[in-house]
């Protein structure tokens, strides 16, 4: 988007130069993609949330290797670790992709009536199935490839210390870190969009990702691939002797997933999604729809992206 007829492609020139879009046409980029997501295809969205869920789950991947050396200091740890896990996103954006946390911001398409709310919660449940199903499969390949075992088992050690933390909290506050996570990953994703170039939308993507990474917030889709891993290390007996797994399981699962995704939708539709739509589209006037309102299936290479 951000033709010379809606007027994204001037402010894009006027604020930022040729070379990256301004926030206003970034604004109406993502309402039309939204259109765009929304109404693709059932079998070419949940394709593509699964391969979304295996994507993520490479970043968690890589994370977990960095976790498991012992000599790196905490904060040279998560920082690396954290722009290791941007692997995810960037696959998920550049390669294309549905996944659950960026398409929260096609609220910003049905703020604008663009879309109905009934399409919104079908994308959000396709694409959350789909991304679990991901998730589950690259899971299964770890494990049977015997991933863990790397370091003497120092990454199976890294994956169960990583999904205690993530399951002992409570609810209350796995919600708040799974605002805070997916402000951080929208927040990138808008970033991306930003960007003309491949190069460009990495850049762009890589300092949020590795921000919500390195502060412990909390993903829902990358919970997908680490809490299930751990659950079958559990499972198989592949625990270090002294390590308390009590908290891994089946339950204390869902308790963190059904948490971050609550979280997630928060801080991605609401505090990313509806307040730049309110800025961009309220505060500072309306202007013809990006994608055309009530426009019937539209599918196209800009329905993959993040």
């Amino acid at each position: 988007m951000g033709t010379d007829d809606s007027g994204g492609r001037a402010d894009a020139l006027g604020a930022l130069g040729a070379g990256a879009l301004a926030p206003a046409a970034i604004q109406e980029k993502i309402e039309a993609l939204g259109i765009k997501k929304v109404r693709l295809p059932l079998p070419a969205s949940a394709l593509l949330a699964v391969v979304a869920g295996g994507f993520i789950g490479l970043g968690a991947l890589f994370f977990c290797i960095v976790l498991a050396d012992p000599t790196l200091g905490f904060a040279a740890q998560r920082v690396l670790g954290g722009v290791v896990f941007s692997l995810g996103l960037v696959l998920v954006t550049i390669a294309g992709a549905e996944l659950f946390t960026g398409n929260c911001l096609v609220v910003m398409a049905w703020m604008r009536r663009q879309i109905r709310g009934a399409e919104v919660l079908r994308n959000w449940a396709v694409v959350w199935i789909g991304n679990l199903v991901g998730a589950l499969g690259l899971v299964a390949l770890v494990v049977l490839a015997h991933h863990p075992d790397l370091g003497d088992g120092r990454v199976g050690a890294a994956v169960l210390t990583l999904a205690a933390g993530k399951i002992a909290p409570d609810a209350a506050t796995i919600f708040v870190k799974g605002v805070l996570c997916n402000v951080l990953v929208c927040l990138g994703v808008w970033l991306a969009h930003a960007g003309r170039s491949v190069t460009d939308k990495m850049a762009g993507m890589v300092l949020p990702v590795a921000c919500f990474v390195a502060a412990g917030f909390e993903h829902c889709v990358a919970n997908m691939y680490i809490l299930p891993l751990a659950w079958v290390l559990v499972a198989t007996g592949q625990v270090p002797a002294g390590f308390d797994a009590s908290l891994i399981t089946l339950p204390g699962i869902a308790h963190n997933l059904i948490a971050a995704t609550l979280g997630n939708i928060v801080g991605g539709a609401g505090l990313v999604g509806l307040v730049y739509w309110t800025i961009y589209r309220r505060c500072l006037g309306e202007r013809e729809p990006a994608g055309g309102a009530r426009r019937g299936p539209v599918v196209g290479a800009g329905g993959r992206a993040s």
